[in-house]
């Protein structure tokens, strides 16, 4: 099965509880009146897009009934699709690498979102395209996190530089930097911040960590990527809101996916956030972590 299909599959739950329930509503209603755009309104903010999102889109569909772009509740479904794939193309998704040097990537993210065995498939879609990996373990709060990354770096053949848990992270991240650089990597990914109780010792500690490699490699890091998790919907809204606070997030990670009907949250973060979402996972398999394509996921929405 090739990835778009799985993104299809993945998105079941989120089709079922957004494209379908438009379907539904559109076979209801043989005109547009107000109960049928509250009803409209209703099954978007209940599909995660979020109600700040809702109201962007409630705004263009009255927009568009008024300059007859739709006339009937069927063309309103190639409406919405347009509308949301416009949300989602909008900004830059791409992931920015290094022009000479190793490319550095610092991945930051509440515990529970999935954040090092993202690094983990990371490092394995890296290394399937002919890539050095180096991994670092700077998320010292938690021991679980640096066994955990080494597991990762045996499986897909990544170096891995780590000390003691309890250790400062800048320091794992400077020997890390120090070490690509010596041994020509490609990639050095960055596991770090796995908390958010306190956001002022998490912003000191990413200000550290972005000193000492700015200091190292110029530029660095080239991608500051925030894993969230597509199951909680708003509040990782919520969470991405807190974490741009405290840290220059320049991409969004979004993974599980394929386990929840919330998958409109993806349109939430990209409108609501300006964020660019840019990688999604749709299961457990080390292959399942993608580079997010606008166009495919607003294909596969509306499929």
């Amino acid at each position: 099965m090739g990835f778009f299909d799985k993104l299809k599959k993945g998105l079941n739950k989120t089709r079922e509880n957004l494209t379908n329930k438009i379907e539904k509503l559109v076979i209801g209603y043989a005109d547009i009146d107000e109960d049928f755009l509250d009803e409209l309104e209703e099954t978007l903010i209940m599909a995660d897009v979020g109600v700040q999102t809702t109201d962007k889109l409630m705004k263009a569909v009255r927009k568009g009934i008024k300059k007859k772009e739709i006339n009937s509740p069927e063309d309103l479904k190639p409406f919405l699709a347009k509308e949301i794939a416009e949300i989602l193309n909008a900004g830059e998704d791409t992931t920015r690498t290094a022009e000479n040097g190793p490319t550095v990537m610092l991945v930051i993210g509440v515990n529970g979102a999935g954040k090092t065995t993202t690094i983990g498939k990371l490092a394995s879609y890296y290394r399937e395209q002919g890539k050095s990996v180096m991994l670092a373990a700077a998320d010292t709060f938690r021991a679980a996190a640096i066994d955990q990354l080494e597991v990762w770096a045996q499986r897909s053949g990544a170096q891995l530089i780590k000390h003691e848990e309890g250790s400062d992270p800048a320091a794992v991240a400077y020997d890390a930097v120090k070490a690509a650089v010596a041994r020509k990597i490609d990639m050095l990914i960055i596991d770090t911040a796995g908390r958010l109780q306190n956001k002022s010792n998490l912003m000191q500690e990413l200000e550290k960590i972005n000193r000492v490699i700015g200091r190292e490699i110029k530029g660095a890091p080239h991608e500051t990527l925030l894993v969230l998790d597509a199951t909680t919907g708003q509040n990782a809204i919520s969470q991405a809101e807190l974490f741009t606070k405290a840290a220059p997030i320049s991409g969004v990670v979004l993974t599980k996916l394929d386990g929840t009907a919330k998958g409109g949250v993806v349109i939430g973060i990209k409108s609501q956030l300006s964020m660019p979402v840019k990688w999604i996972g749709v299961g457990e398999g080390v292959e399942d972590l993608r580079p997010f394509v606008a166009e495919d996921f607003a294909k596969a929405l509306f499929a």
